[in-house]
């Protein structure tokens, strides 16, 4: 009969650490003629970190086995032979049930161990496949080795290895061959290498005579002591080539024995469809799967829970078994099935102040819709204008969705009379909310009157890094060493066709300890719409001077570097994402600033020192440029007539000159992209509408209009200059008004604020 063992299917994959192999004294730690259970080999750790050996034992004195008298004689021991357990021929098939003839000759031709030779001789062929019957007899039992001894026991029946069990320095080794062969591994040899590899399911255990060291699956762990050869069989410790494998064992110092235990049970699992299941209203649909480890055939399976439809909500559990063909049940598989309850659609429904309302009356929504086993996700609105401007009916709808996909409608009639509240130019003055948009005449605003224009600059540096905007090759993208205030603006498109990061590097080039402090920080990306990227970031950069920066404080060590604004590379940027980036810095020394972009793997300060200085190829879009903030304080009064105040034109307001830190040479700061314009009114009159107004195009930008965020958008040419978004409107008395704006990244320019007087107000 066969054994026909391939691939067995246990997981040894985690390489373990050195754990002793002694069987010590039959473990001087037990109790005697107790049997200590070993059914965890997990115990075993990682090799980083050996756990300390075993208490070694001296040799046991020799003890003859005693074998049951009605068993099998063993056969006797053939020096020349393999250990695999003495056979007539060492390819053919075992009978596990044949008696053993202790006369019958061993075959001269039978390798040796392979790792006991220079040239180890190949490997063994797979055994013969076998009818179920057959495998179903073939079970993989509890191995049985007695100490001092050849005699190994299994399934009731005795064989013999090539070498008895001994104990060497403490450590007890068996024949490798033998243990294999009895507990279904395979064993192949690599002659270059000079190891012996001992497959067991998915793990590949590789040993070599001489070495204690060994390596499960490529990785590398330490035996009790080496693996030797005596006389063509390699001897290995048995209770570290258990723990390797992963296989269960029991020492018994009464009886002197141990028992490894790789008999393998099958294993089942399965799945149902994905999606919700709904109690009266699912059909479930169950995939299995099953297979045993020792290669036998799945006979039978049964399961404890299983229903086809589930007829209340709840969580059930549901355990599937299979059986093989030895008649040996797997372990239950068990999923908890959540039932839900069938969803209860949402309820959409909202109201108004009135049913019946003037041309340009302002109407007021209320949103009162509600789901009742869940929350509502969507919210579609058709037709909730702020206002009418034509007489008649009009219909309004809502349709929201809840979290279960049920959705539902609610529509509601209103009447427009023929009486006028307000034209429509007028009520989109007074109600269109901040930060949103209303349609104005552009051409218009070039022939207003425009504000005398005259500023004074505050002493912060900037750093621009935006050229090559759309970079192709790890290097530095821009340099310099600023001292004091410095403000940062960072815009970059990965163009390297890999995963990649962008960094901020600190440098302390100086020979005395520097201080930095964090005072604005705003980051926005990865994002492959430059647009966005600039809103976002500008954004969060007034968003942080709002709220007092970051409060982060660096100390630099001379000649020390360090990462700054860590947010930055947080996520890798695919290829064609943008990075936008503003920021601030207060230092008390001369930094050396680099904007770098590296794979995003490479550690950018170990890399620097060799990087590229990568060539701008747009000299407009990077360098250096002293006091980058703009004040314009006014003190007459704004907003009895509508009046205009153009920036960024490069008129009135006329591009930075700076240098390039890298190259040396001239830079020009080109729609003087990060400098921060302060716009301090000091007497806007009552009732006042200031707006932002795009003279170039697209924009999508955000302002800090007396401390607090206004973000915004215009989106197309025409559409964009034909707009306004509301910044801010003056109540009944006069006020100071402060604007802070930036051009945002990824925006045309230039750019205008309008001041216009309000309508009056109507009942």
């Amino acid at each position: 009969m066969s054994l026909n063992w391939k691939k067995p299917a246990l997981s040894a994959a985690l390489a373990l650490a050195t754990f002793s192999s002694s069987v010590p004294a039959f473990a001087e730690s037990a109790l005697p003629g107790a049997t200590e259970t070993v059914n965890d080999p997990s115990r075993a750790v990682s090799n980083a970190t050996p756990t300390p050996a075993e208490p070694r034992a001296t040799a046991a004195p020799t003890v003859a086995a005693q074998p049951d008298p009605n068993a099998t004689p063993a056969a006797s021991q053939t020096p020349a032979s393999s250990d695999a357990g003495t056979r007539a021929d060492p390819n053919a098939p075992i009978d596990p049930n044949a008696p053993i003839n202790p006369n019958a000759p061993t075959d001269p031709n039978a390798p040796a161990d392979p790792a006991a030779t220079e040239t180890p001789p190949a490997a063994e062929p797979p055994a013969d496949a076998a009818s179920p019957a057959s495998l179903a007899a073939s079970v993989i039992g509890d191995l049985i080795l007695h100490m001092n001894s050849a005699v190994m026991e299994q399934n009731g029946n005795t064989y013999k290895a090539a070498r008895p069990l001994v104990v060497k320095k403490g450590v007890t080794y068996a024949p490798l061959r033998a243990l294999s062969d009895r507990i279904g591994a395979s064993i192949a040899n690599d002659a270059k290498a000079k190891e012996t590899v001992v497959r067991f399911g998915s793990a590949e255990l590789r040993l070599k005579a001489g070495s204690a060291v060994y390596r499960l699956n490529g990785v590398q762990g330490k035996l009790a002591g080496a693996a030797y050869d005596d006389r063509g069989a390699l001897m290995v410790p048995l209770v570290s080539f258990a723990q390797a494998l992963k296989i269960p064992y029991t020492v018994n110092n009464q009886e002197k024995t141990i028992a490894l235990k790789p008999q393998r049970k099958p294993t089942a699992s399965f799945s149902v469809q994905k999606g919700e299941i709904i109690a009266g209203e699912t059909q479930l649909v169950y995939e299995t799967q099953a297979k045993s480890p020792n290669g036998l055939p799945i006979v039978a399976d049964r399961w404890e829970g299983r229903r086809d439809v589930f007829d209340l909500p709840g969580d059930y559990k549901v355990s599937y078994y299979v059986q093989d063909a030895a008649g040996v049940w797997s372990d239950p598989f068990t999923l908890t099935i959540r039932v839900l309850a069938p969803n209860l659609p949402p309820v959409a429904q909202f109201t108004t102040d009135k049913d019946t309302y003037r041309m340009g009356e302002p109407i007021t929504f209320n949103d009162t819709s509600y789901d009742p086993d869940g929350k509502i996700v969507a919210r579609q609105w058709s037709n909730n204008k702020m206002a009418f401007f034509e007489p008649g009916q009009v219909t309004v709808s809502l349709v929201v969705t809840d979290d279960r996909g049920g959705t539902a409608e609610y529509a509601k009639t209103l009447q427009i009379t023929s009486e006028t509240l307000y034209a429509a130019d007028e009520f989109y003055k007074l109600f269109t909310p901040v930060g949103s948009n209303y349609a104005i005449d552009g051409g218009a605003v070039r022939n207003l009157e425009a504000l005398p224009y005259a500023y004074t600059t505050e002493p912060t540096t900037l750093f621009r890094s935006s050229g090559p905007e759309s970079v192709t090759s790890d290097g530095i993208l821009y340099q310099d060493t600023i001292a004091g205030s410095t403000r940062f603006m960072l815009h970059h498109k990965n163009k390297t066709g890999r995963n990649a990061k962008l960094y901020v590097i600190a440098k302390n080039p100086g020979a005395t300890e520097a201080h930095l402090q964090i005072t604005a920080d705003g980051m926005a990306g990865p994002s492959p719409y430059p647009e966005v990227a600039g809103r976002m970031s500008v954004a969060r950069y007034f968003d942080s001077k709002a709220s007092g920066g970051t409060g982060q404080r660096i100390t630099l060590a001379p000649g020390e570097s360090k990462l700054i604004f860590a947010d930055m590379s947080d996520k890798p940027m695919r290829q064609d994402d943008i990075i936008t980036f503003h920021g601030e810095v207060e230092s008390d020394a001369s930094i050396q600033y680099s904007a770098v972009l590296v794979e995003a793997s490479r550690d950018p300060i170990a890399s620097l020192p060799n990087l590229p200085k990568l060539d701008p190829n747009q000299s407009i879009v990077r360098g250096t440029f002293a006091d980058a903030t703009r004040v314009f304080t006014y003190g007459d009064v704004v907003g009895t007539r509508q009046t205009k105040l153009s920036l960024t034109d490069n008129a009135a307001d006329p591009f930075q000159q700076g240098t390039d830190g890298i190259k040396g040479t001239e830079a020009l700061n080109s729609g003087n992209y990060a400098v921060l314009y302060k716009v301090v009114l000091l007497h806007v009159a009552p009732r006042t509408l200031i707006s932002f107004n795009p003279r170039g195009g697209l924009y999508s930008g955000a302002a800090l209009v007396n401390g607090k965020t206004v973000s915004f958008a215009h989106l197309g040419m025409s559409e964009a200059t034909n707009s306004a978004s509301v910044l801010y409107r003056t109540g009944d008395a006069e006020e100071t008004v402060e604007i802070q704006i930036t051009p945002a990244a990824g925006s045309n320019l230039p750019f205008c604020f309008l001041f216009t007087p309000l309508p009056p107000l109507r009942s």
